[in-house]
């Protein structure tokens, strides 16, 4: 197999760019590292695409691999042929190479091999040959053998019919047309497993096509299924199926016709289309999972590229019943500046108590932005809250915030190293206020399967998920880069090149040496090789570093190049970063940048970023997204009314729709067919997680605290006059 060309034509990429990644790959480089620093070998491919090449790379190796074994394994029986050889070579998939194998594979006792045992594969042959005139019965007379358990002619008859339905299960031709039918054709059929009221009611008795069913209706009906509540089937056309089987054998038209016949029925019932049922399903189980997780890893990849709220003192709300509610101030660097426990729901009569603490805390610290869990009796703290800042003479506002993971990270050995004087309810409140301030700092601190963006991630295969989540992590804070004096362990060690040993080593050698003054300096931390300095030196920022480079994220190896630009264009490195500098762009246009590139001896991809760097030293792309909505008022569910305009926040992104946080404590839902007029298949085409949109409610029942939303001010009207 031609490996490069494969991913070439799948990708739809130029060979040359595929086989240069490739090796990139092979040479133990980042996927990061790759994006933002080998644009000219990759064409300027993303760490997305990047990535879904690296996974093809490895399933075409292993497909290769197993190629490879399956034609050792059937050249050691010395039953290759030209025929399986070109067979193995055309074969696209695993499941084509182990139909190609299955006849070859060692079996477990089977019927077959117990006839085959006992004499019965020529009989099985003869019959196979459907000859006019020819009976099975007067065909097995000869093989009746009371030593070899073949007490008689019907006994003969029936090994001969197992050995015809294992050979007619094992062909891989038959396999491939009945694989294709069942995916164009066959329905996915659930029904009630026992009479109890349940969350799966809706697929008591349900049907849709195997081609068009919905990744998270497939999740919905492996959990109910799981849960004992439901019976789920693969059901075919089984008379279009045994048609494809009989076109394939059956040649004839007499007895021993008849018995092929009656042997492809068996093989159809008995062997193929259970085997062909838990294949569809694991298929689509696989693919369903595929796309849970690609929508988990986009939601987590917006939440963790959320804007930060820089350079406020935030208070984080922990809200609780019995415990209380932990409250923490943090200053504009996440420094904890104080605590309290505080009792803000009605019923412990401490309100007002409360209302001093904050009010005191707001005023001696500057508060400047709330945070609130939205965890247990955060409804309650958010009218609080609200009843606090009408009360003070300060713009303060405050944001409801996920507090998902928060207590996971709480109860942490990386918590208590960082807050060994605090309790673990009292880190979950400074975790809060942090993650209103820098999402990205704090919530890498959490198994990113914890932060509770996504659908069914409970039923995800678990390495598949901690592997492309991690990924959305790296990626994200590559992207945006890490201040090497100021970052945590847990920030750094999802640098490239930086594994959680390293981490440590560099904030020891911090602690030890004083701030890094360059990144050349990091070449000291113990376990730190040039290796890993290649791969993420230029993620790592140094803000007041001597040279002002060392504040960008132009890797030091084209540091020569950056230097001889700005010289090329009457530049001096300070420079960098200044209104000054701003011409840059435009004497370089005015010279070519293909011009300028091949001057400096880089390619015009990098020549660009460095361009980028030198004018926005430093940039946080994260800066110039629109600013996490704050509230200073909240509403309840009652307060609703169809034809509402609300602004609100995107929660979560699923397959059939949005949630969207609209202030009142339960969000709602905008269904795929209320996100626009146009068609689309998924809404994240048009939303992602963190995006500030206007809603309009259409439905609010109260009795089962739902929402439906839309963001079709026309439908909204429409459902106004209904309901009035």
């Amino acid at each position: 197999m031609d490996i490069i060309k494969t991913l070439a034509d799948e990708l739809s990429l130029a060979p040359h760019l595929v086989d240069g990644t490739v090796r990139l790959i092979d040479e133990g480089n980042t996927i990061p590292f790759i994006a933002r620093y080998r644009k000219e070998v990759t064409g300027s491919m993303d760490d997305q695409l990047l990535r879904q090449l690296s996974e093809r790379l490895t399933y075409l190796r292993n497909l290769q691999q197993r190629k490879d074994e399956v034609s050792a394994a059937i050249t050691e029986q010395e039953k290759m042929t030209e025929e399986i050889a070109a067979a193995l070579d055309k074969a696209k998939t695993l499941a084509e190479v182990e139909d190609i194998y299955r006849p070859y594979k060692p079996k477990r006792k089977t019927r077959a091999g117990v006839a085959r045992a006992r004499g019965l594969e020529p009989l099985a042959a003869a019959i196979r040959e459907q000859k006019d005139k020819t009976y099975p019965l007067e065909l097995a007379d000869a093989f009746v053998d009371a030593e070899k358990e073949v007490p008689d002619a019907e006994a003969a008859v029936q090994g001969a019919k197992d050995i015809i339905a294992e050979d007619i299960s094992d062909d891989a031709a038959i396999r491939s047309n009945l694989r294709r039918l069942y995916q164009a054709t066959a329905m996915v059929v659930s029904k009630a497993a026992k009479e109890e009221d349940s969350v799966y009611a809706n697929y008591y008795d349900y049907s849709e096509p195997v081609a068009k069913i919905a990744g998270h209706r497939i999740l919905a009906l492996d959990r109910g299924e799981r849960e004992d509540f439901l019976k789920v089937s693969i059901q075919p056309d089984a008379a279009r199926a045994l048609d494809v089987i009989y076109h394939a054998v059956v040649t004839g038209d007499n007895a021993c016709a008849d018995a092929v016949r009656e042997a492809a029925q068996d093989a159809y019932d008995r062997l193929i289309h259970p085997s062909l049922e838990r294949e569809i399903r694991s298929d689509l189980t696989a693919k369903a999972a595929d796309g849970a997780i690609k929508v988990f890893s986009d939601n987590l990849r917006q939440l963790l590229l959320a804007p930060p709220i820089k350079g406020k003192v935030a208070l984080g709300l922990d809200p609780g019943y019995r415990m209380g509610c932990k409250t923490a101030v943090v200053d504009p660097t996440g420094k904890v500046l104080a605590t309290a426990v505080i009792y803000p729901v009605p019923e412990f009569k401490r309100v007002a108590e409360a209302k001093r603490t904050v009010k005191d805390l707001i005023t001696k610290y500057g508060v400047e932005i709330i945070a609130i869990g939205n965890g247990t009796a955060s409804k309650e703290t958010e009218i609080f809250a609200a009843e606090v800042l009408h009360e003070i003479n300060r713009p303060v506002g405050y944001m409801v915030v996920s507090e998902a993971g928060a207590s996971v990270y709480s109860a942490t050995k990386l918590a208590a190293e960082e807050f060994p004087q605090y309790d673990v309810n009292l880190r979950s409140a400074i975790s809060i206020a942090r993650r209103l301030q820098d999402p990205l700092a704090e919530l890498v601190k959490i198994p990113p399967e914890a932060v509770g963006v996504g659908q069914y991630q409970h039923d995800m295969p678990k390495a598949q998920l901690s592997a492309a989540l991690s990924g959305v992590v790296e990626d994200c804070v590559n992207t945006v880069g890490v201040d090497l004096n100021t970052a945590s362990p847990s920030l750094l060690q999802n640098v490239v090149g930086i594994n959680a040993a390293i981490a440590k080593n560099i904030v020891a050698y911090r602690e030890e040496q004083g701030e890094f003054t360059s990144r050349r300096q990091l070449l000291k931390v113990a376990k730190l090789g040039p290796k890993a300095f290649q791969q993420c030196a230029g993620f790592l920022r140094v803000p007041d570093a001597k040279d002002k480079l060392d504040t960008t994220a132009v890797h030091p190896e084209s540091y020569p190049a950056a230097e001889a630009l700005l010289q090329l264009c009457g530049f001096a490195k300070s420079d960098i970063g200044t209104p000054a500098i701003a011409e840059l762009a435009t004497r370089v246009k005015g010279m070519g940048h293909k011009t300028v590139a091949e001057k400096l001896g880089i390619g015009v991809p990098t020549l660009e970023d460095i361009i980028a760097e030198l004018l926005r030293p430093g940039r946080d792309m994260r800066d110039e997204l629109p600013p996490p909505l704050l509230r200073t008022d909240v509403m309840g569910m009652e307060d609703l009314k169809p034809g509402m305009q609300l602004k609100g926040t995107v929660r979560n992104v699923i397959d059939f729709g949005a949630f969207v946080d609209i202030g009142v404590h339960q969000d709602g839902l905008v269904h795929i067919s209320q996100i626009c007029s146009k068609f689309i298949r998924h809404p994240s085409e048009v939303l992602k997680v963190g995006d500030v949109v206007t809603v309009y409610v259409m439905k609010v029942d109260l009795a089962k605290k739902r929402i439906s939303l839309t963001m079709k001010p026309e439908n909204a009207k429409a459902e106004e006059k209904k309901q009035a």
